[in-house]
């Protein structure tokens, strides 16, 4: 494989790179820059948002027809690398990366007419009610019910882990319609606004006291026939397209590695207790190294799935793999941050991490968001699948065990 960049993808990146000088704000950078979640202050979100709507640059992976950008794997990589390399905000866009590619492939043509051009103009907010208390990994064991009436299905049960469900309008389900074979055979896809009655929304705070998650109820919701995706039991079939796919879109390795370099540029400056610079310590300086290796690694692999899917060929078990190692090596450069920033991890200001307000903090700015954010990411691992589950997948559909 040929990693390199022709001319036409060189000139296509110089074009990227001038967009995001021009309109990546400062206090848009430093939103990014104190990003302790899964998605940057909303506020922030917002207006990026707007911005690349408005370049005609919100879908990356859409076609022209949908509004989209038209792009091959190649610039939508290149675009996604820049972003994260100018410090752009991390959107909350399930509405772009999921449910839209999801009502192209397997949505009637009244539900794309009706939903994708709301999503690309930031009109509806979506999040994804996937997960329950019983059914986290095991996807496939959710209970929630969704009991067909005439045309319509009454919902009862709850959804937990729902991220974004608070400010959501929309969001889309895995549900149970069939209790008849195996588990995975009884599931519908379904999609409905937030204020239908019967929601309701109990908020969940993470370990850095984030209100990023939820759990959401559904007492008799009554959702139309009309608001199903794919046929009655195909939910399941749906759902395991999208995953594979959001596994390896949801990471760029572009993002870990500005990480890596923020923890570099921190051990440049704080000390190693014995006049001179962590940097300079050998123990420090050989994780460092370790950690670099190993990204090398995985960013090898992303290529290579980009690669593989640039034929348009399914990344099957490769995104599982990616899934794995890169969530592992998120975890451990958020342990070296800590371990660079030393004493000032200690306080924990979240009322400083506002970008957008002027509150006093101790310490310097890149140490801000160090304590939050290894708090947050040790969730990668279990997050979109847990790396438990991604080995087992491995060794089903790699090694045949």
């Amino acid at each position: 494989m040929d990693f390199k960049l022709n001319n036409d993808a060189i000139e296509f990146r110089n074009e990227v790179r001038e967009f995001l000088d021009d309109q990546l704000t400062e206090d848009l950078r430093r939103a990014s820059r104190l990003t302790v979640g899964t998605y940057t202050d909303m506020s922030a979100c917002n207006r990026w948002y707007k911005i690349l709507a408005e370049k005609g640059w919100i879908a990356p992976g859409w076609p022209k027809e949908y509004g989209g950008t038209g792009w091959d794997d190649m610039q939508r990589h290149i675009f996604g690398f820049e972003c994260f390399k100018a410090g752009a905000p991390l959107l909350f866009n399930m509405g772009v990366r999921h449910i839209g590619p999801v009502m192209m492939a397997h949505g009637t043509q009244e539900q794309r007419d009706f939903y994708l051009p709301r999503i690309i103009s930031g009109e509806d907010i979506w999040c994804q009610g996937y997960s329950e208390p019983t059914a986290g990994s095991d996807l496939a064991a959710l209970k929630l019910r969704a009991e067909r009436r005439g045309d319509e299905y009454i919902l009862n049960g709850t959804k937990m882990w729902t991220t974004g469900a608070h400010f959501a309008q929309r969001i889309f389900c895995l549900v149970r319609t069939s209790d008849e074979g195996k588990k995975q055979a009884g599931i519908t896809f379904l999609v409905m606004a937030m204020d239908t009655p019967g929601i309701t929304i109990q908020p969940i705070l993470t370990l850095n006291a984030l209100h990023e998650f939820n759990q959401v109820f559904f007492d008799d919701v009554r959702v139309p026939v009309a608001n199903r995706v794919g046929e009655e039991n195909d939910g399941w079939r749906v759902a395991k397209v999208l995953m594979q796919f959001a596994r390896s879109n949801n990471i760029n390795m572009a993002w870990v590695r500005e990480a890596l370099q923020r923890v570099r540029d921190a051990a440049e400056i704080e000390s190693d207790g014995l006049q001179g610079r962590l940097v300079g310590d050998p123990d420090f300086s050989n994780k460092l190294s370790s950690t670099e290796i190993k990204l090398m690694g995985v960013e090898t692999l992303e290529l290579r799935l980009l690669s593989e899917m640039s034929g348009d060929n399914n990344p099957g078990a490769m995104s599982s793999l990616l899934k794995s190692k890169a969530s592992e090596l998120i975890q451990e450069v958020s342990e070296l941050m800590l371990e660079a920033v030393a004493w000032y991890g200690f306080p924990f200001q979240m009322e400083a991490l506002d970008p957008f307000t002027e509150a006093e903090f101790v310490g310097p700015e890149y140490a801000l968001p160090a304590v939050c954010l290894y708090l947050n990411q040790r969730s990668t691992t279990i997050a979109s699948g847990s790396s438990e589950i991604q080995r087992d997948v491995l060794a089903k559909r790699v090694l045949g065990l």
